[in-house]
């Protein structure tokens, strides 16, 4: 499939195709752990590096297969890895960058869970993150030092939908010589295309917008191949003789592929969180509308934060969609086709209006998660957030009064009514 294809078109069919031993249309779930060899020197090539094919499903299988490329091709990358979950993704994505001691640099406007990752489990490895504030890019610019690999952000920050100023952002992480690592789970790829505007690195957590149903758990990490892993010695997993492949240099030897295939043959050969067969064939099916749902979930969106905005019970509400957002100009340039579905917004009862709302909606569903097809809701202070501090949650977005919502694909009239009638028992 060429580039010149639309982009729901390529939601559906970029790499699939009918299964050639039975016809079947719907990419097949390979149910297998393993693979038989077409011989000896064959499996040896495989295990080499030599060849492409599969070994074993924890490091690759063929439905996984063609969610990677799908989503490559969705993202404009070169190749994909898709993993267990989007937490898994991130520490994969980091590996091959980080040793003992080095640093990255990212926003302080993230998703919770991120934030703890960084802050504790990454620590456990020596990799130190350095926060820099939101879209002040000096602030960039001043955490930059010689032990700096990485820079990462989230193009639409969760949980307050804050739209990140990329390119000034892709400039500092050039200049420094290091990757830009661009979470676009909140914008999917029909909303914002990273790449486009400096990313080297993509990942999503394929739960929330791509698999759409909230019914299996997925990561993937996609390679822009535009970035030079071999002009200094700060990558040695990639630019220099790899010991476990007998001397291979993946970068010389797979060029713009290079990237992913060290996270998967040894990120993800050595650490393990392999994505099932039954969630890629899920999560598959799921990326064939989601240029049909964001449509729809940032039109809703836009006409529930425009209620919200003059409801006499909300203090303020972050959605770059409205014209009134700082964000707006921003959300024009890197989303243009609309700003995505999660938002917060601000009750002027404060911690205790928020957790008396979450249990009067009635259409919205009280969970965890974003991305959903269906109405979801929660207090982040409460719940995701809550092993943040209370500078830390102010500096999230998720204050002790902020309630998020992922607006889902249900008629706005009814989504808007379910707020309202909850509103008016606060």
């Amino acid at each position: 499939m060429t580039d010149s294809k639309g982009f729901n078109t390529k939601a559906i069919h970029s790499g699939a195709a009918p299964d050639p031993t039975t016809g079947a249309r719907a990419t097949p779930i390979y149910q297998t752990t393993s693979y038989v060899f077409e011989n000896n020197d064959h499996a040896a090539d495989l295990f080499a590096g030599r060849a492409f094919g599969n070994i074993y499903t924890r490091i690759m299988n063929p439905t996984q297969d063609v969610l990677e490329k799908r989503v490559a091709e969705l993202e404009g990358g070169t190749a994909a890895l898709a993993v267990a979950s989007g937490h898994a993704a991130q520490f994969l994505a980091f590996h091959p960058l980080m040793s003992p001691g080095n640093e990255f640099i990212a926003s302080n406007k993230l998703y919770g869970g991120s934030i703890n990752q960084f802050n504790h489990s990454f620590k456990k490895f020596g990799w130190n993150v350095q926060w820099a504030n939101e879209n002040e890019i000096d602030s960039y610019k001043r955490l930059v030092n010689e032990k700096t690999r990485a820079i990462f952000v989230e193009s639409i920050a969760n949980p307050g939908g804050i739209i990140t100023d990329l390119e000034p952002i892709a400039k500092v992480a050039e200049d420094a010589g290091v990757p830009l690592i661009v979470d676009n789970t909140m914008a999917t790829p029909y909303l914002c295309k990273p790449f486009n505007h400096g990313a080297n690195i993509i990942i999503h957590s394929l739960t929330k917008f791509l698999g759409g149903q909230g019914n299996s758990v997925g990561g993937i990490i996609v390679d822009g191949g535009n970035f030079d892993w071999s002009k200094n010695d700060k990558y040695p997993d990639l630019s220099q003789p790899h010991p476990s492949y007998h001397g291979l240099k993946f970068h010389e030897t797979f060029g713009g592929m290079g990237y992913a295939i060290v996270c998967r043959f040894l990120a993800l050969r050595d650490l393990g969180p392999a994505i099932s067969p039954f969630n890629a064939f899920l999560i598959l099916n799921g990326i064939e509308t989601v240029p049909l749902r964001m449509k729809q979930h940032s039109s809703n969106a836009l006409e529930v934060a425009k209620f919200l905005e003059s409801h006499s019970k909300v203090s303020w509400v972050s959605y770059a969609g409205l014209e009134s957002n700082k964000y707006n100009n921003l959300a024009k340039k890197y989303c243009p086709s609309g700003s995505g579905a999660v938002f917060t917004f601000g009750l002027k009862g404060g911690f205790d209006a928020g957790v008396k709302l979450v249990n009067e909606v009635k259409l919205f569903s009280h969970l965890a998660n974003i991305g959903d097809a269906k109405s979801l809701i929660i207090h982040p202070s409460s719940t995701t957030h809550s092993q943040l501090t209370e500078e830390q949650l102010e500096a999230a977005g998720a204050g002790k009064d902020v309630v998020r919502l992922s607006v889902g694909i249900e008629d706005v009239s009814d989504i808007i009514t379910d707020l309202k009638e909850a509103l008016d028992k606060v």
